[in-house]
């Protein structure tokens, strides 16, 4: 019986060990024309098969590499159907939802937006590519600089600011659009001051377990919500790591 016990975890071990090598041994050998193919397919069935209609976003999530905005050790998975840990307890988050929040923005060449939640620069890359500025806060020092690093080195037009996303980025606003990819319980209202008329912004909403994606169109000096769909995003925190 023991011998049986014995030979059952070790084939599990085993078994996991050769996961963990198949993982980094596909994330290494995958060429660029296989994650070319990847996108194309994530695209195809992720995100034109749930109702994204918008040209130009669905060619910039073709042409944007994921795979460069997860850790290593798990590239290969980038083009999945899911969110992924990019450490710091954070998370990128599935493409549709990506293009979702892209999407409903209405994107043009002449918008300059914010971002808070920088996490792995991915969305900021994706706006970068639809947008004239693009202005995106971090409140987690390492990953604010991994994703300017990575953002310096493929775009002229992506500003990165390490800070509490709450508060938004005063000196650079007002806004044409926001993107809050983090979940207040409520809107913050400096987010409401610095969008601009007409402008709007995608923001999920409420505690954990009853969050909604809602966009809001300013009116008026006034905000009017539209849900979206609901969602699951980490909390929006300060400093302190103390929610709001």
């Amino acid at each position: 019986m023991m011998k049986k016990i014995f030979l059952c975890i070790l084939m599990v071990l085993i078994g996991l060990l050769v996961l963990s090598l198949a993982s980094r041994c596909c994330a290494r050998t995958l060429s660029e024309n296989e994650y070319l193919s990847l996108r194309k397919k994530m695209v195809a069935e992720q995100i034109e098969a749930r109702g994204i209609k918008d040209k130009n976003v669905l060619e910039a999530m073709r042409k944007v590499e994921r795979h460069r905005f997860v850790p290593k050790d798990i590239c290969h998975l980038a083009y999945g159907d899911h969110p992924l840990p990019i450490g710091e307890g954070q998370t990128i988050s599935q493409p549709y939802i990506v293009a979702l929040m892209t999407e409903v923005i209405r994107p043009n060449r002449s918008m300059r937006v914010l971002e808070i939640g920088t996490g792995s620069g991915y969305q900021a890359a994706i706006l970068a590519e639809l947008c004239k500025d693009v202005y995106t806060i971090e409140i987690i020092e390492k990953l604010g600089k991994q994703a300017q690093k990575i953002l310096s080195e493929l775009y002229k037009n992506v500003h990165v600011k390490i800070g509490d996303g709450y508060k938004g980025w005063p000196e650079a606003a007002p806004f044409d659009a926001i993107i809050v990819t983090c979940a207040p319980v409520s809107v913050p209202q400096p987010l409401a001051d610095q969008l601009k008329e007409e402008g709007k912004m995608v923001i999920p909403v409420g505690k954990a377990g009853v969050q909604h994606l809602v966009i809001l169109t300013k009116t008026k000096g006034r905000l009017i919500a539209r849900e979206i769909l609901p969602v699951r995003f980490v909390p929006m925190v300060n400093s302190k790591g103390e929610k709001y």
